[in-house]
């Protein structure tokens, strides 16, 4: 039986759009405003650049899995496979910086509601990051074997890791998104 397996997650990446901040003075240059300002236009950069990377490698992906299931020989798709696996890799690293860059805010004199939020990004971005490197263990063992012939079990329990590392990041940047949408004047949501 020749098809792989459809592997599955949405690209729950929010958009962090600047924070409204009560700033304090400034003690070394920026004030807090424009300290969290900065991580967060940082975080933006990175999060942009991870989700184009990230919707590349899905759709090579998606490519290789339909030209599988459509009847070609898998051992032609390695490059692709491949490829989808390396830019998945290069997207994870923007998405790190991203949540570097967040992690900043909770050093700020700040409201609380913002640190919370910039908390559970960062902890939906660790979530996603974790989901991220087991679907790139995945992509290195299609790598090996196409058609899952010999690593069908352990691909099958890898995606069942991704596919739950995924759902946790999802429940945590709703978690975010509802801190943003109870704290409106703090913290300006991201579009949908």
């Amino acid at each position: 039986m020749r098809y792989m397996i459809n592997c599955l997650a949405p690209v729950v990446v929010i958009l962090l759009s600047a924070f409204v901040l009560a700033g304090c003075s400034a003690v070394f240059g920026e004030n807090p405003r424009e300290q969290a300002d900065e991580a967060i236009s940082k975080a933006n950069e990175s999060i942009s650049e991870h989700n184009v990377l990230f919707d590349d490698a899905r759709a090579t992906y998606a490519d290789v899995k339909q030209k599988i299931e459509s009847g070609d020989d898998p051992s032609k798709e390695k490059d692709n496979i491949a490829e989808a696996k390396n830019t998945l890799e290069k997207a994870r690293k923007y998405l790190q910086d991203a949540r570097e860059s967040l992690g900043t805010v909770a050093e700020l004199d700040v409201d609380p509601s913002v640190k919370e939020y910039a908390r559970l990004l960062s902890e939906a971005m660790d979530a996603q990051l974790s989901a991220e490197a087991k679907e790139i263990e995945f992509y290195g063992i299609l790598e090996e074997d196409p058609a899952l012939q010999n690593n069908r079990e352990e691909a099958l329990d890898l995606l069942s890791e991704v596919g739950e590392g995924y759902q946790q990041a999802e429940n945590t940047y709703d978690k975010a998104q509802n801190v943003a949408n109870a704290n409106p004047k703090l913290i300006q949501a991201a579009p949908e």
